[in-house]
């Protein structure tokens, strides 16, 4: 593997984003609409059309609601969260993975959601028990790196398939320690052969999505937003108490899409209000009150995992039907 460095679009792109932020934000926006317009629409009917659910692509488990960050788009940012703190409970999180592993789940697992994995104490334990009882799951940690040590790297290596650092500054320069695990990394690559390190140099202040209106430098106005949302059809999204809600833009947990503890893991991503929230987005945000002036538009990775689960989905399909003709 390798550990590099990523500045979207490099030096330009940082200068449109610190010096044209609504403009950066909503080019930007538009583009990746438009470029995923066509899979998007043909993984949901994919979805929607098969006999059972699929299996989400990734499964997000925050295990402790709190920031270390003052990031100004996001609503979990040490000025802006307004949660009660809660941790979730050891029994629960170990109970969420071993359901994951009886129903044989080998998608992305990443154990954040709006919040800073490292200030979790049990983060480290909790990754070794999912790479033990999910050993074909690809997981990832996604960190701002403000406390991350090179012990920690080694430590959490063993566990992980990628570790994403993300250096929020405003002068596009690496934090000490973050330049520090970058020097070792490059000086000792055998060490790191079974991860991949990605450092993504991120602008503190940008102007990014207003995440269903509570984005706190970027809130939504009065426009309908008529395209539709992956998130609901890839991403399993669950809090630390227990419940699963729509997305990251539910940062104050006020959707409520099923309760692990009354149904459990399988069910819940099947339930009765997952099932309403995907027919209702099946054609836009407008049908959905949450979502209808939200711009959010998913990471990069999503895509490339529905366009793998199609490409899976069609081989499968065609040996099926080389099958019932012998």
């Amino acid at each position: 593997m390798s550990i590099k460095i990523h500045n979207f679009m490099g030096k330009l792109g940082w200068n449109m984003r610190k010096y044209f932020p609504q403009l950066s934000s909503n080019a930007y926006l538009k583009l990746q609409f438009t470029r995923r317009r066509k899979l998007q629409d043909q993984y949901i009917e994919y979805f929607l059309s098969s006999e059972e659910p699929p299996k989400p692509l990734v499964v997000n488990i925050e295990t402790v609601n709190r920031c270390n960050s003052t990031c100004a788009f996001c609503t979990a940012n040490i000025y802006a969260e307004k949660r009660p703190l809660m941790k979730i409970d050891d029994d629960l999180y170990y109970s969420i993975i071993d359901q994951l592993a009886d129903w044989g789940y080998k998608g992305h697992l990443t154990l954040y959601g709006n919040n800073e994995p490292l200030l979790d104490p049990r983060i480290i334990e909790f990754h070794k028990y999912a790479r033990e009882k999910l050993p074909d799951a690809f997981i990832f940690m996604s960190t701002n790196g403000l406390i991350l040590k090179l012990e920690t790297v080694q430590e959490v290596k063993k566990y992980v398939d990628q570790l994403i650092i993300n250096n929020y500054c405003m002068d596009m320069k690496l934090h000490d320690n973050i330049q520090e695990i970058y020097d070792y990394v490059k000086a000792h690559p055998e060490e790191f052969d079974d991860v991949e390190i990605l450092i993504q140099m991120r602008y503190l202040q940008e102007v990014l999505t207003n995440r269903a209106g509570s984005a706190p430098n970027k809130q939504a106005t009065e426009k309908i937003i008529t395209e539709t949302c992956l998130m609901p059809y890839t991403d399993m999204w669950i809090m630390p108490n227990g419940k699963m809600g729509i997305c990251c833009c539910d940062n104050f947990e006020v959707t409520d899409l099923a309760d692990i503890h009354e149904m459990g893991v399988k069910a819940g991503w099947n339930s009765e209000k997952y099932r309403k929230l995907r027919e209702d987005l099946r054609n836009g945000r407008q049908n959905y009150p949450f979502c209808k002036h939200c711009d959010f538009i998913d990471a990069g990775l999503r895509m490339v995992a529905v366009q793998d689960e199609l490409n899976h989905s069609t081989v499968l399909h065609g040996a099926k039907q080389s099958l019932s003709q012998k």
